[in-house]
């Protein structure tokens, strides 16, 4: 596997309109929306992964604190995966949809056409740096735009990794990595894309739709918020324990779609906490010295927020602020108008809100903003059907958590406050392919002729019964 330097990037002065009108020009020379092109692209995008494995792995370790197997997991095997899906299908997604049309409009043919928006933006996010950034870029190559990709700079070794290795893989007239803090990225947005993809916060995402609104740049958001679990009464406790740590301790709950909050049936609630209890020792026994976060603002963020906190601290609870750690913490019953429950956590912090019923757990997730994804755990159809239709999310997992993020065969995105628009797979192609309604109609017999002024009682007539 290749090695490559992950140094910090040095400042350096970047002329972005420059960048931008080679990326446009490139678009408009037409290179871009040939097929063969968009698939030797992606084949290339799952090479970058697949040989850098190890850069990529140590990039995040030193940016995120990340193990190895999550690396893997959660930024190179789905990004690898949708790559190598998106060239295998891509042929098949660019054929015209053919469409019969009613006896009013015959003789004639109707199609969609899938035709790319052009040059497109996409701002990743830091926690999955590679699968926030080239995840999205990979349905925007495949729909033939030219990219633009501005990577966090929370995640400095990660950017500069994608700096170096893109130009090496892709085509770097068509596809660029733009490196730079949050004002580069509003520089870019005045540049007027095409198409905008931002993965971030709800605070973020709002600016970065208010920058958009400028020059009607059509936006996907990508945002999170509160995202529920729900454990019924019914539920495989065991089971339902070891998934919600495992999934709240990944990245050190640093994840959009992470469980942010438990919904406990009152009959299942100790035991419930118990068994995360053990989870929670058995998956952390080798790092009892907290999880690691971000940045020291963040680290901030959530002292202040537990600190706050009028519920029980029953696991956890401690932190370390020369490390910038967290211990694995569970709060039970914290007040619904303290911070904890107001806002994203986005981290190792776990509030378990005691319910008697499911009609007051699927009341309390409706009173608050649509979440990016809502998790139930039961063994019942009858509590599953319900709560899939009675509660609104941008996705929905059933006794599991976040793995309808890696696959290409769903759609991926929010609602409301948690995002516009979705992607992965086919959905991203169709997300960054404007789809171009096309008829067209014979000359001869020129059948409207009988419609034409003077409008006669027969033409009258004969229009009400077509139309």
């Amino acid at each position: 596997m290749t090695t490559v330097s992950v140094a910090p990037p040095t400042p350096a002065v970047v002329d972005l309109p420059a960048i931008v009108a080679g990326v446009r020009k490139t678009f408009a020379s037409g290179r871009t929306r040939s097929v063969e092109w968009r698939r030797a692209q992606l084949r290339s995008m799952e090479r970058l992964i697949v040989e850098n494995e190890t850069a990529i792995a140590e990039a995040l370790a030193q940016d995120l604190g990340r193990q190895p197997f999550e690396a893997w997991l959660a930024d190179i095997a789905s990004v690898a995966a949708e790559a190598k899906d998106a060239a295998k299908n891509v042929g098949k997604w660019t054929k015209r949809k053919h469409r019969l049309l009613e006896v009013a409009q015959l003789p004639g043919r109707a199609w969609i056409e899938y035709e790319p928006f052009g040059t497109v933006l996409v701002i990743g996010a830091w926690n999955f740096p590679f699968a926030l950034t080239l995840g999205p870029a990979i349905g925007a190559i495949a729909a033939g735009n030219a990219v633009v990709m501005k990577p966090s700079e929370v995640s400095p070794a990660s950017s500069a990794l994608m700096a170096e290795l893109v130009p090496k893989y892709l085509d770097r007239d068509a596809i660029v990595v733009v490196e730079g803090d949050g004002s580069v990225s509003q520089d870019l947005i005045a540049q007027g894309f095409d198409k905008l993809c931002f993965t971030g916060g709800t605070e973020i995402g709002r600016k970065v739709y208010e920058a958009a609104a400028a020059h009607l740049t059509p936006v996907i958001l990508e945002l999170g918020g509160k995202s529920p679990v729900i454990v019924a009464a019914d539920a495989d406790i065991e089971v339902a324990a070891k998934r919600i740590a495992w999934t709240k301790l990944m990245n050190s709950g640093q994840i959009c779609i992470a469980p942010d909050y438990v919904l406990a049936d009152a009959s299942i609630r100790d035991e419930l906490v118990e068994a995360i209890k053990a989870a929670i020792d058995k998956f952390e026994a080798e790092s009892s010295s907290g999880k690691p976060i971000v940045n020291q603002r963040h680290f901030d963020r959530l002292v202040a927020t537990l600190a706050a906190t009028k519920g029980e601290v029953v696991i956890g609870g401690g932190s370390d602020a020369g490390a910038i750690k967290i211990q694995p913490t569970v709060v039970v019953d914290p007040d619904p108008d303290e911070p904890l429950m107001q806002h994203e956590i986005f981290g190792p912090i776990l509030p378990i809100v005691t319910v008697h019923s499911l009609d007051e757990a699927i009341e309390f997730i409706n009173s608050r903003p649509k979440p990016l994804a809502a998790y139930l755990f039961t063994k019942s159809k009858r509590v599953r059907e319900r709560v899939i239709k009675e509660v609104t999310a941008g996705g929905m997992v059933v006794n599991h958590l976040l793995f309808h993020f890696s696959t290409a065969k769903l759609p991926f995105g929010g609602v409301g406050p948690s995002g516009i628009g979705a992607y992965h797979g086919r959905f991203g192609f169709e997300e960054f392919s404007h789809r171009k309604s096309v008829m067209t109609k014979p000359t001869r017999p020129d059948v409207t002729s009988m419609m034409y002024p003077p409008y006669s009682e027969r033409a009258k007539k004969l229009a009400r019964k077509l139309f």
